[in-house]
């Protein structure tokens, strides 16, 4: 059971949460599988293996890293030695693999592609070559982690669909301030591994400045929900959602404290899950709202 655990814990549990929250939110207000359990579970269950298939990847190609730095070291399979390195390759292309055929097999080619070419952007792209190399890392590599509401749709419909997009725009946004308050915090690790991240290549004025732009586009880009049917309980949701989440924002550049920083990243997480349930519940007052 342990080596069980290890594996799972290779695949970013509390990331992958995330990922099938929003993509059940995208199924849930699309409506499809509503009746049909499980077709709803499958599509969970791919990209559960395919989110896996790349955070696992993610891990194995930055084993060293995570070694070296205090955030990871004791806590990830790879650098406590849970895991062999082997065997999380082979575990990380397996459950890749199975994921993207569970998508062409159940549901369509589309969706499979799009798992595909997720895995092999944020485990080859991401995380060999944009993450050494640019301060723009965790901005361009957000793509993936956005993606899901994008796939769950696709999975039901076997086509796009702006709404699932503007989903997608709300999390790639989210993704820098939430991220860069963790860099911010976690400074010096970046620092010793030579990451440049935002913190580490143009200093803290700059990154919180950076943080303040996005959370503005990511508050007004929620509020585009309501152009494509989203109703008055969204709407008051977004509202006080975004106006705390930028106090959050403006207080942690003013006190600039690992307290301030800690506060924003865990309430910038209580962010997205709380908007994307006012998302659910709004669509269940009124089931299709955003299918025209």
């Amino acid at each position: 059971m342990r080596r069980v655990s290890a594996l799972i814990q290779l695949t970013k549990p509390s990331i992958m949460l995330l990922v099938l929250f929003t993509g059940a939110t995208s199924l849930i207000i699309e409506g499809s599988f509503l009746g049909q359990p499980v077709d709803f579970f499958l599509v969970m269950l791919g990209l559960f293996l395919t989110g896996g298939s790349a955070n696992a990847l993610n891990q194995y190609f930055e084993r060293e890293i995570d070694s070296r730095m205090s955030r990871t070291s004791s806590r990830r399979p790879l650098p406590t030695q849970k895991v062999k390195p082997t065997e999380a390759l082979v575990f990380s292309i397996t459950i890749g693999v199975v994921g993207v055929l569970l998508f062409w097999y159940f549901f369509n080619l589309l969706t499979a592609m799009l798992s595909l070419g997720t895995i092999l952007f944020y485990s080859l792209f991401y995380t060999l070559w944009l993450k050494p190399n640019t301060p723009q890392n965790i901005v361009i590599g957000g793509i993936a982690g956005a993606m899901a509401p994008v796939g769950a749709w696709t999975a039901a419909t076997g086509q796009f669909d702006f709404v699932p997009w503007v989903m997608f725009l709300i999390i790639f946004l989210w993704t820098p301030p939430h991220f860069w308050a963790l860099a911010l915090y976690s400074r010096t690790d970046y620092e010793k591994v030579k990451l440049p991240m935002m913190p580490v290549v143009v200093g803290e004025d700059r990154t919180y400045k950076q943080i303040v732009i996005y959370s503005f586009v990511l508050f007004l880009t929620s509020l585009s929900l309501l152009l494509l049917g989203a109703g008055w309980f969204y709407a008051a949701s977004a509202i006080f959602l975004g106006y705390k989440f930028i106090r959050k924002v403006f207080r942690a550049r003013a006190i600039r404290s690992e307290s301030s920083l800690k506060g924003l990243f865990g309430y910038s997480l209580v962010y997205l899950f709380a908007l994307f349930m006012a998302i659910i519940v709004d669509s269940l007052l009124l089931p299709g709202r955003f299918l025209g």
